[in-house]
């Protein structure tokens, strides 16, 4: 199983338009082949980061994912709301 992290900080003007998309795409992510579930979370410091947490069955159902239409789009949608780069962290069970 793979933990997937992306940790992501918006203006604060961008944060509605990014939990709108959220919403709008997680059912569709969670439908995808391999993934058991995504969620979002946020700093409980610093009100304009972000994170989603996603489990995957493997590091290839993650990367089939990551190569698919929906995560193109969804992500295209997604960064130019950014007001720094995102940072991605794949994580196993040890």
């Amino acid at each position: 199983m793979i933990l997937r992290i992306v940790r992501m900080s918006f203006s604060p003007d961008k944060i509605q338009d990014f939990i709108k998309i959220f919403n709008e795409s997680k059912s569709a992510i969670e439908a995808s082949e391999g993934c058991l579930n995504v969620n979002l979370y946020v700093d409980q410091e610093h009100s304009n980061v972000y994170y989603t947490k996603s489990k995957w069955i493997s590091p290839e159902a993650l990367e089939k994912y990551r190569q698919s239409d929906l995560f193109k789009s969804t992500w295209a949608r997604t960064k130019v709301l950014f007001n720094e780069s995102a940072q991605a962290h794949s994580l196993v069970l040890v």
